[in-house]
């Protein structure tokens, strides 16, 4: 789960992380308030979406020539301006892809004197299980550019959960970045204070970028980019409380309503299977043979048929879909009850597409039957390669 840059800051804030004032914006009526309650005389107004690169980005409606989605403003007035071009307007950005996404929230921040800027993010390493910080002295708009061209200027660590954050953990982030005396020191204190937040509130991606020092001499983090785990929000009401439903896609939501592991994506044959890495290979056996996947769409070992007949719907509710596979490998998952699942959805919602389904584990023979004699359009295959390749057959014959 995804939260917005002033939920992020708030967050931060509870940990003494030292962030600006700010405040969020629905209308311009609203981000004139924010200004005036901010000292000024520099201020930011900062696009509220779910994607980086809202700076560099641009808004369809305005043209190539206007500004991005986070501006600086000299004025209550011009903060005002700024508002209303953003407001209800699609922002584009390299993370959006084309469609882009509307904004309806703003952030009203007051403005910092920039001295440096750098780049700090914490994530979970799955090779060490433990929680990695990643640090550059080159912070800001083009952190994807230094990756790829000058991947010898990002350093890792990571910090050991029987410890925790030690002094030299600290004193490693301050070579990295080439601080010394009390900035040094409050390297070291932020360090902390992101790493507690990280791990007390689940958290599986933190980022800041910029991480910056001020003219005064302060750290201060600039932007706040978070994502939660989000098989440990049971045990954060307040977390779950800053969803934003308007920045997930609809089919998301739904699939999130039947504990459904689903992610849209951009191709036109829609998957159901069981087991995320039976999924991905699913994903990958069916770019081999020439098409693209519509969904990951993982409905678990344990799944019922009523989570099944949910998982159906959604895939057939893309109107990008042109064909459907089904691959599930019976463990703990029975293949009849996949079966009946189906066989409900399709009853229920109809079938309008190709539909092929390989079955094999547990009452896989049972499963079989009960699609062979439900007397729908169905295509039987026998393992994943021959499914791949009749679904792309299938919707390259509708």
């Amino acid at each position: 789960m995804n939260i917005h840059e002033y939920q992020g800051k708030a967050v931060l804030k509870e940990f003494g992380a030292p962030v600006s004032a700010g405040f969020p914006a629905l209308t311009v009526a609203e981000a004139v308030e924010a200004a005036k309650k901010l000292p000024g005389p520099l201020y930011v107004v900062k696009s509220q979406i779910h994607a980086g690169g809202r700076g560099k980005g641009k808004f369809k409606e305005l043209g190539p020539d206007a500004k991005g989605g986070v501006r600086l403003a000299k004025s209550v007035a011009e903060v005002e301006s700024h508002a209303k071009e953003m407001l209800g307007n699609t922002l584009v950005t390299a993370q959006t892809g084309d469609a882009g996404k509307q904004v309806n929230r703003l952030y009203i921040e007051d403005g910092s004197d920039i001295e440096k800027e750098f780049y700090l993010s914490a994530l979970v390493d799955r090779e060490t299980s433990r929680v990695a910080f990643v640090i550059s002295t080159e912070g800001g708009m083009d952190i994807e550019a230094v990756a790829h061209d000058t991947p010898e200027k990002i350093e890792t660590f990571s910090v050991d959960p029987a410890t925790g954050i030690m002094p030299h953990h600290g004193r490693a982030m301050a070579r990295i970045l080439g601080l010394s005396g009390d900035l040094a020191k409050q390297a070291g204190t932020v360090l902390g204070q992101i790493y507690t937040a990280f791990v007390s509130k689940d958290m599986d991606m933190l980022e800041i970028n910029p991480l910056i020092v001020t003219t005064q001499g302060q750290i201060k983090c600039l932007d706040a980019k978070i994502s939660f785990d989000s098989n440990s929000l049971y045990r954060h009401p307040e977390i779950v409380a800053l969803r934003d439903t308007t920045e997930e896609d609809d089919k998301e939501i739904e699939a999130s309503k039947y504990d459904l592991a689903y992610i849209a994506l951009d191709g036109t044959i829609g998957c159901m299977v069981n087991g995320a890495g039976l999924a991905m290979a699913t994903l990958d056996i069916i770019k081999l043979y020439g098409e693209e996947p519509a969904n990951f769409l993982d409905v678990g070992g344990g799944a019922t048929e009523e989570k099944v007949t949910a998982a159906f719907k959604i895939i057939t509710a893309d109107p990008q879909v042109k064909g459907i596979l089904v691959n599930i490998f019976g463990g703990i998952m029975k293949c009849d009850v996949i079966a009946r699942g189906v066989i409900a959805a399709v009853k229920a919602v109809g079938l309008q597409v190709p539909l092929v389904v390989r079955l094999e584990g547990t009452n896989v023979q049972e499963g079989k039957d009960i699609i062979s004699s439900s007397g729908l359009n169905v295509i039987s295959a026998d393992d994943l390669d021959d499914a791949a390749q009749k679904i792309v057959a299938a919707i390259k014959k509708a």
